[in-house]
């Protein structure tokens, strides 16, 4: 009896959280798309055509860049959405609405704003990261990856990753690979460099990831079939929720994970070690569009809303 007792507690204890709200909010000019973090500072995208920086020790809004507005099919101007950033030194890497759906790449620097890759490619790209100062690459919707030199403007190869439709990618911190996921669940590895397959993961998620992460070797997954899936060669498992799983992250070490888990558009925070679940950060009014760990303790949280939670624990 007292060993049944003591399983029970010992369960309970794995999946008891602290409730958590935001330490801080902040509050962009449009629905925010996309995060990043660097020297104290919010980099935020937005579906306003901007990019607004916040300094999280004095909470001011620093600086707003904004993008030249488009035209719709009825000939009126419209903001450009914003769908992803990256930062590398002083530059910002954006990826925005063209016209006739088409998407742009600008590059910002030294409050100079160039244009990269236009509209006349006819490209509907997703997401782009930096590799280094002189090429990024970037995903199209169709599941095509391109590497494109910035210094000699050409496209060093295009490859199609499979026939399913494009959901995210990541690039690892050594930025030798990056994760890529789509409609399928299925996630691959590949050399950034040669554009080639190195690693095709069995699929846990039975239908479209949403996001994923990649720190350390490890990936975490967001599944359409409300399912979260880690893959670490030492100990690769799932974790099953009640609803819909849009949005996760890993913090640097890949020892804590964060996965939007219910309707509520609650964060779970949990060890990835051990499975314990931690935190649960509340305080989410849209759908989560981005999670971000400024370190083990430090999490920011970016939803389909203007709102930028900032949560310490």
């Amino acid at each position: 009896m007292y060993k049944i007792l003591l399983l029970i507690f010992f369960s309970l204890n794995l999946f008891a959280t602290q409730i958590m709200q935001p330490q801080e909010v902040f509050k962009a000019s449009g629905s925010v798309q996309d995060i990043k973090f660097k020297n104290n500072k919010i980099y935020t995208a937005t579906d306003n055509g901007s990019i607004e920086i916040f300094d999280l020790n004095t909470k001011n809004k620093i600086n707003t860049i904004k993008i030249p507005d488009i035209k719709d099919f009825m000939g009126d101007s419209i903001a450009s959405k914003i769908y992803s950033i990256d930062l590398l030194e002083n530059k910002i890497l954006i990826v925005s609405q063209g016209m006739k759906g088409y998407r742009n790449i600008y590059i910002y620097e030294n409050n100079s704003l160039k244009k990269i890759i236009g509209i006349d490619k006819k490209y509907y790209i997703q997401k782009a990261y930096f590799v280094n100062k002189d090429e990024i690459i970037f995903a199209l919707l169709s599941n095509q990856i391109g590497l494109y030199n910035i210094k000699t403007k050409t496209l060093e190869y295009l490859v199609q990753v499979s026939a399913s439709s494009f959901s995210d990618f990541v690039i690892s911190e050594n930025k030798k690979s990056i994760a890529s996921t789509d409609e399928s669940g299925i996630v691959r590895v590949l050399d950034i460099q040669k554009g080639s397959i190195k690693k095709e993961l069995k699929a846990l998620n039975l239908d479209k990831v949403y996001q994923l992460d990649f720190k350390k070797g490890v990936i975490l997954t967001a599944g359409q079939d409300r399912k979260a899936v880690l893959y670490d060669k030492l100990n690769t498992y799932s974790l099953d929720f009640d609803f819909l799983l849009y949005s996760c992250a890993l913090d640097k070490t890949a020892k804590f994970a964060a996965i939007a888990f219910n309707e509520q558009n609650d964060v779970l925070i949990f060890n990835t070690k051990t499975k314990k679940y931690l935190y649960e950060l509340k305080g989410q009014d849209a759908t989560i569009t981005k999670i971000l760990f400024i370190n083990k303790n430090e999490v920011l949280v970016s939803s389909d809303s203007q709102k930028i939670n900032y949560f310490r624990f």
